[in-house]
């Protein structure tokens, strides 16, 4: 919220409402006249956040829509820029939490994982039709996973996978370390779900978008919870703020680049140890913010 410093009448993006806590914030802060466009594509969620919503009524709308389209309901909402857009990467904890989504092992479910229910290809029909070599790209890209040959092999193996579980227990049994600090499973249900989401190609996507979308000293706060999503919001931002981005060999810039954005934050900001006390799950995340030139 800080970083976002919501003012009214400012008009702000939450692009992945979730169950609405951030958007409370955001139309708490910006009282009495700010406005909040929030999108997501899971309808559980649109759902909760209403009701969490319900006191700000009139001053806020709910779109069942991926943050990629996110210029798009912009203009439906008839807003010609907005003063800011804040993006909370990844699965929810409301998400986790309820098995039939199939995101966790520590509870059993269907492979699911799908982040939006109409979407007809769930995890396991990925887990159980694609070929041994691109599963195990798909577990080392995605989830930055050494073993990811050895897993690849025993899921197909093993197959058919129907349940979270199930594929818990067998990435478990062909894990060499058995149990550490974390799940051997982590690192795969982590790939499965960013591959069968698109998530890294849809961030890519959006991050230019919500730029372009953004009134002069607007900005946008990206929380990523892996290094894949943070690479890319660190990259594209380091990219946007600076004039030049020739190659550092070249004598003479020839790239014609402008920067767009400045750096509201250089390193990421982290949760402390009290936020982690109350909050484990805030251990990963990762928040930078830019604002708009």
């Amino acid at each position: 919220m800080d970083a976002l410093h919501p003012h009214s009448p400012g008009k702000y993006v939450d692009g992945t409402v979730g169950a609405g806590g951030h958007a409370w914030g955001i139309l708490e802060r910006s009282a009495p006249d700010g406005g909040l466009l929030g999108l997501d594509v899971d309808p559980q969620a649109l759902s909760i956040s209403a009701q969490r919503l319900s006191s700000f009524a009139g001053r806020f709308t709910l779109v069942r829509a991926s943050y990629t389209a996110l210029r798009d309901e912009i203009n439906r909402a008839g807003w010609a820029a907005v003063d800011g857009i804040l993006l909370d990467l990844g699965v929810s904890s409301m998400q986790i939490d309820t098995p039939e989504r199939g995101f966790s092992f520590i509870s059993e479910g269907p492979l699911d994982m799908r982040l939006n229910p109409a979407q007809p290809t769930t995890a396991a029909d990925l887990l159980n039709t694609l070929d041994e070599t691109e599963l195990a790209r798909i577990i080392y890209e995605y989830g930055e996973e050494p073993l990811s040959r050895r897993y690849a092999r025993a899921i197909v193996q093993a197959r058919p996978l129907v349940t979270t579980r199930q594929l818990a227990d067998v990435i478990l049994r062909a894990s060499a370390s058995k149990r550490g600090r974390i799940h051997p499973a982590t690192r795969t249900f982590q790939a499965v779900r960013i591959a069968l989401n698109g998530e890294l190609n849809s961030l890519s996507q959006t991050l230019p978008l919500a730029v372009a979308s953004l009134v002069k000293e607007g900005r946008l706060a990206v929380i990523s919870f892996h290094s894949l999503e943070d690479r890319i919001v660190k990259h594209f931002f380091q990219r946007e703020s600076r004039d030049c981005i020739c190659p550092p060999e070249q004598p003479v810039c020839t790239c014609n680049h402008h920067a767009s954005i400045k750096l509201i934050t250089r390193h990421p900001i982290e949760a402390g140890e009290e936020e982690l006390s109350v909050n484990p799950r805030a251990r990963s995340a990762r928040l930078r913010v830019i604002e708009k030139l």
